[in-house]
């Protein structure tokens, strides 16, 4: 009997879904209850589960845009209706022959046949030494494996990325090892190994999951609790049967045997490519394998772009999945001109007086804060200033509320390989430039090196962005929402410019000032880039809080 799989209504205006992505491979037995693929319409995502036990035949691929009521997949009951049958045949079989006929009483001779080699109390030890061993190989693929999961990363988080897999499927890795990187729509996240163990991966590279999802196990007792418990046991079966002397003769005669029959197998092994250490060793992973290892995601799928993480190339273009940090940009980027009366007002700033005082005091700065003085812990304390002359801008709204800020925790955009970072800087009013140029630069370190927590993007009332260090003459930067204001630095440029009517050089920076129109009205934002300005073009006014 098999169930089909369809793809259910999702409202009267959606008449179509997206087979986003499998969770099962095709082939797989699957039970009730579990998550077999991710739907995606217009409007929402849907996940669908498996109705009963059995086998799933996968009949639409991933990316394919299908109708409402579609058979996507169908899953076949038989399979484990046979199985269980055929396990039962077998023991019904046995005791109907046991009953009668000649034929079974043939079968068990061969187990009395093996008892005499022993002692009659040992016989009942070898028959009950095989049975915990095979127990514990199932339990062990199932029950002693230990599980990877994507863990909790904040409370707006509801989805992460598989970003890199450090780990092959199938090798063996030590608790503490580093597996996994995962992204989210603010930061990235790297999971360590649980124990010991051969890493059986779920979920490839590219593929983006709940939280809580299962994306690997660590197998750590398959192959490592049978091998202990088969060695001890046949060493304790030797030393029992050692008092027969035929037989401590025989054993170590076949061991000499396997070891000339070894040199001979190891060309036949390596030309087929299997690794058959023992045979307690090759029965254990055959047993594992045939459980879990149905789906085999050592290699990311490559059909279409949306395959995984690896790029598709096509002639004269490329195309690669979108990473959720880029995604999530895009959407909050798009938002914020949606939600916002954004307007950009703009001014430049003579940074003469700033650069002076660099000058200056670099050296003995260096030398008692162990860190250099740079710009931006100066536009920093210029910005919490105006803050505090204009506190409008300090604020947000909720609804049909305003909430005005009366702290100063100023976020600063830093730019990685991995997308933008706004880490906030707290208490900017009551730290000093040295702790503000630290906290940059460490900031800066944890970004480069996928550190950065969600606890260090959150609080922000204001954001300072510098795309003057990739040359930016002029731009509009847009806001972080929730905040309400955002300033925009650029390159310092040599330019001539009008200083009691007469024409020098000096080196000058545009400044853009983004606000939201709805809070801040435009002789607001003005002060606030002319406070800006007169701090510091006149640095003294910071040191004195003016």
């Amino acid at each position: 009997m098999s169930i089909d799989v369809t793809v259910p209504a999702a409202g009267e205006s959606v008449t179509s879904a997206n087979v986003g992505m499998w969770h099962v491979s095709n082939g797989a037995q699957v039970q009730a209850g579990q998550v077999l693929v991710t739907l995606e319409t217009d409007k929402v995502s849907n996940e669908l589960e498996a109705e009963a036990d059995g086998t799933i035949e996968i009949l639409v691929d991933e990316d394919n845009e299908v109708e409402i009521g579609t058979v996507i997949a169908r899953i076949d009951e038989a399979a484990d209706a046979a199985a269980p049958t055929s396990s039962a045949a077998p023991a019904s079989s046995a005791s109907q022959n046991s009953e009668s006929g000649p034929e079974p009483e043939s079968k068990p001779e061969p187990e009395p046949e093996a008892q005499p080699e022993t002692p009659s109390e040992e016989p009942s030890e070898e028959e009950s030494a095989p049975e915990p061993q095979s127990a514990p190989a199932e339990s062990s693929g199932s029950g002693e494996a230990v599980e990877i999961k994507v863990p909790a990363a904040g409370e707006s988080i509801s989805s992460a990325s598989v970003a890199v897999w450090h780990k092959r499927d199938g090798e063996s890795v030590r608790e503490g090892d580093t597996v996994v990187t995962l992204e989210t729509d603010k930061v990235s996240n790297d999971l360590e190994s649980p124990a010991d163990g051969t890493l059986k991966i779920v979920v490839a590279e590219g593929e983006e999951v709940p939280i809580g999802t299962v994306i690997a196990r660590v197998e750590n007792s398959a192959a490592d609790a049978s091998a202990p418990s088969a060695s001890p046991q046949p060493e304790n079966a030797q030393t029992a049967s050692s008092a027969s002397s035929g037989e401590a003769m025989s054993k170590p005669a076949l061991k000499q045997e396997s070891k000339a029959e070894t040199k001979e197998k190891a060309t036949k092994q390596e030309s087929k490519d299997e690794f058959k250490p023992t045979e307690a060793s090759a029965q254990a992973p055959a047993k594992n394998s045939s459980a879990p290892a149905k789906p085999d995601f050592s290699l990311p799928p490559a059909k279409g772009s949306m395959g995984g993480g690896e790029p598709v190339k096509d002639g004269k273009t490329t195309r690669r999945k979108m990473s959720m940090l880029r995604r999530k940009i895009a959407t909050q980027l798009v938002n914020a001109q949606q939600t916002a009366a954004i307007l950009t007002t703009f001014n430049e700033v003579d940074m003469s007086a700033v650069m002076k005082m660099r000058k200056q005091v670099q050296e003995e700065f260096i030398k008692k804060y162990d860190v250099k003085l740079g710009f931006m812990s100066f536009f920093v304390k210029a910005v919490v200033q105006a803050l505090k002359d204009v506190p409008s801008i300090n604020g947000r709204i909720e609804g049909n509320e305003v909430i005005e800020n009366h702290y100063y925790d100023i976020g600063v955009a830093i730019g990685t390989d991995k997308g933008l970072f706004v880490p906030v800087i707290r208490d900017c009013d009551q730290k000093s430039f040295a702790e503000i140029e630290n906290d940059i630069i460490a900031y800066a370190n944890k970004a480069r090196e996928g550190q950065i927590t969600i606890d260090d993007l959150k609080g922000g009332v204001f954001s300072i962005s510098n795309g003057g260090t990739y040359g930016s003459l002029l731009s509009t930067p847009i806001l972080n929402p929730p905040q309400s204001g955002i300033l925009g630095m650029h390159t310092i440029q040599q330019r001539p410019v009008a200083v009691d009517g007469e024409v020098q050089i000096r080196p000058m920076m545009y400044l853009a000032l983004s606000y939201d129109h709805r809070l801040v009205d435009g002789k607001e934002a003005v002060t606030f880039l002319i406070r800006i300005k007169e701090s510091l073009e006149n640095p003294a006014r910071l040191m004195l809080g003016m």
